[in-house]
């Protein structure tokens, strides 16, 4: 494993690569990784990117959105049968007859879609900074696709606007029920519960800290609690008592595991390097379109 490692960071270096990582993925990837992230830190990485050569260790809507915002750069997913069922909830023909039904809205998009999907919308948005992209537009009506659970969320932080919702989800984040959360919480008093907006909105009803991925691990990490409940993938978990071993993370529902954002090997990495993968490519119309949602997006911070 260390000979694999050792040839990763020496061909890193040799191509002129950028390996950019989710937190969901595993610590052994992470850790020959330039950039480990949420969805938002990582869109703002690709941008600021000056390699050549992108890397992308994370599912296909994130290598998509790295050569959305990069198009001279040669961008690879490191697993290209990595994909997220939440972007494949919806299709660019739903979100215009969303366009069509409701003419004066505006069409925010979380970034966990497809580019052609994005190319239609009017800006992006990731959970940490969906509550600000919503604000910072002027339209009463907001149409927010795919996540039901995280327009619902925001639905409620905003109330001055009417959020209309597309029925997706992240099916890991949606299979925890009230059930679930009102069970560990019973058998850990005391321990606080830290959720990811993608769960139920009566998940989130009993939560002591919702946010996302970074947003839970910042909290973890800087709160003199000695245990948490974490209510999102165990990849968070697994970072966090790595990092933390004198405090205790317990995961809010067994098997709460992402597999496609787990399906990426250092082997999958070292084929990039050495060129045995194909890049990610896009049509140029469908690839100007989704930039500028995703530009927007990031100029809102």
């Amino acid at each position: 494993m260390n000979e694999l490692k050792n040839k990763i960071l020496a061909l890193k270096k040799e191509r002129n690569a950028f390996i950019m990582a989710h937190y969901y993925q595993s610590l052994e990837v992470q850790e020959i990784a330039d950039a480990v992230g949420d969805s938002f830190a990582l869109a703002k990485q690709a941008q600021n990117a000056s390699q050549e050569i992108i890397i992308v260790c994370g599912v296909r809507f994130m290598a998509e959105s790295a050569k959305i915002l990069n198009p001279e750069k040669t961008v690879y997913q490191s697993n290209q049968g990595a994909g997220c069922p939440m972007a494949d909830m919806i299709t660019p023909e739903e979100v215009l007859e969303l366009r069509g039904k409701y003419p004066e809205a505006a069409v925010v998009c979380y970034v966990n879609s497809s580019a052609a999907v994005k190319a239609v919308c009017d800006i992006c948005c990731t959970s940490s900074s969906a509550e600000k992209v919503v604000r910072s537009l002027p339209n009463k009506q907001i149409v927010f696709v795919p996540d039901r659970n995280l327009g619902s969320y925001i639905a409620k932080m905003v109330p001055e606007k009417e959020v209309i919702l597309f029925d997706g989800c992240c099916p890991i984040h949606d299979a925890v029920s009230e059930e679930d959360a009102l069970k560990i919480i019973a058998e850990n008093p005391g321990v606080k519960l830290l959720v990811h907006p993608e769960c139920r909105v009566e998940v989130l009803a009993h939560a002591d800290y919702i946010g996302s991925t970074a947003g839970i691990l910042d909290y973890a990490r800087k709160s003199d609690d000695k245990a948490f409940i974490i209510g999102t993938e165990s990849g968070i978990c697994e970072i966090l008592s790595h990092e933390l071993p004198e405090k205790a993370f317990l995961p809010l529902k067994s098997g709460f595991i992402c597999a496609d954002m787990k399906k990426t090997t250092l082997q999958d990495v070292l084929d990039c390097l050495e060129g045995k993968s194909a890049p990610v490519e896009l049509p140029e119309r469908e690839r100007n379109a989704a930039r500028a949602s995703l530009e927007r997006m990031v100029s809102v911070g």
